[in-house]
């Protein structure tokens, strides 16, 4: 756990945490114009603590404020938990723009991004299983000692066109990767402003390093576009131009901001904040039943209680 993390003894502590939002700077987007910022849960499970913080955090950064609900995930999204956010919103006192856009609605879209990138020469299929990429990357003379910075050695960018037609043709399943390396040929140097507290404190111009997650995956048969895709695509249709979120996707940044610049859409600034973790340092998860929303609602807390031990 790093200084930037919120531990939930803070929660309980009759203290409340000062400046949630790591002292975020909206000189520039003041001076600019109206500021945007955006919460898109996914409903895959009930709000807990940390997406309060993260909520409260993004209302608090902007003039206009939306909620976007990233049902993506079309195998675990479900309508009750959809409902569910809206109430804990609500219940939070919180207030957005309406109507809501849902990724649901947005496929089309993707599709026509990826048709792009493919066009170009930009994405190439990957059949290697999970258990494969795990097996490569455990063999590899320098594998790195965390899971989380593991990345795709780049096994099927190597096949050559008549083999992946020939594993298309017999129905292999595979998934859309993004050659990192081409697309880093053709942007070249990017970066992105940081408004935030980041991981390692730091505000300003962020040198962005686009082979740092190597090849992601862009689309699956069962996704039909990935986390990075949508919400790239989607900040751009809605406008959003201060993106609010924890400090555990300031990496994601690297890879989104590349594909900002292949797909030629606006810009954000980012502002990455602390998190709320539990008393061991852990990231909260929607497995966390006692710390959602509801629970604490029903067991008696009020709006304000939250926002106070939260430091709004």
């Amino acid at each position: 756990m790093t200084a930037a993390d919120l531990p939930l003894s803070s929660f309980s502590s009759a203290s409340p945490a000062k400046d949630p939002s790591g002292h975020l700077d909206h000189s520039a987007k003041m001076s600019a114009g109206m500021i945007v910022t955006r919460f898109a849960p996914s409903p895959t499970g009930n709000l807990h603590l940390g997406h309060a913080f993260a909520a409260l955090t993004a209302r608090a950064a902007g003039q206009r404020f939306l909620v976007r609900i990233e049902d993506i995930d079309l195998t675990r999204a479900r309508s009750e938990f959809e409902t569910q956010i809206f109430e804990d919103l609500a219940w939070l006192g919180l207030d957005w723009e309406k109507p809501v856009l849902k990724q649901s609605t947005r496929l089309d879209a993707y599709r026509a991004a990826i048709t792009d990138l493919d066009r170009r020469g930009l994405v190439y299929p990957c059949f290697c299983t999970r258990k494969q990429i795990g097996d490569e990357i455990a063999l590899a003379a320098e594998a790195p000692h965390d899971p989380q910075e593991a990345v795709y050695p780049g096994t099927c960018r190597r096949l050559s066109r008549a083999e992946r037609k020939k594993r298309q043709d017999q129905g292999m399943a595979f998934a859309l990767r993004l050659d990192a390396t081409r697309a880093a040929e053709l942007t070249g140097p990017l970066s992105f402003d940081e408004l935030g507290s980041g991981p390692a404190g730091e505000r300003g111009a962020r040198r962005v390093d686009p082979l740092r997650s190597g090849d992601v995956v862009l689309a699956r048969k069962e996704t039909p576009a990935s986390y990075h895709l949508a919400v790239v695509l989607d900040d751009a249709f809605q406008g959003v131009n201060v993106v609010t979120r924890g400090n555990d996707l300031f990496v994601a940044t690297h890879v989104q901001r590349v594909l900002q610049a292949l797909l030629a859409l606006p810009v954000p600034d980012y502002a990455h904040h602390r998190l709320i973790v539990d008393e061991r340092g852990r990231k909260l998860s929607k497995r966390d039943r006692s710390l959602t929303l509801r629970s604490l609602r029903e067991s008696g807390m009020t709006p304000a209680q939250i926002q106070e031990r939260l430091g709004f």
